[in-house]
């Protein structure tokens, strides 16, 4: 059973690095965006994994609040985003 547990947490480990790359390199702010809601819901997936490995549920109550904090955040990000502007495209350098 041990080896399921230590699949898990290596799969968890790379989903975080790659998102961690995807964050740090994203070329627009909405590509960042996206990386932080991946991040969490990866943080979120590790929070399940260790309350199914401990067999404690006290946990879930922290990942219920990671997950309402994270869907404000997110919502109040695209509501309020300012969209990036490439200024190779535009003529003169005015927007």
């Amino acid at each position: 059973m041990i080896t399921v547990w230590v699949i898990a947490a290596v799969m968890m480990t790379a989903a975080a690095a790659i998102t961690m790359f995807r964050l740090l390199a994203g070329p627009s702010t909405l590509d960042r965006l996206v990386a932080v809601d991946t991040l969490i819901a990866v943080a979120m997936c590790g929070i399940g994994i260790w309350s199914a490995y401990s067999l404690d549920s006290t946990v879930t109550y922290g990942m219920a609040a990671l997950a309402l904090i994270s869907f404000v955040g997110t919502v109040s990000v695209a509501r309020f985003r300012v969209p990036d502007v490439d200024k190779s495209r535009t003529i003169g350098g005015r927007g």
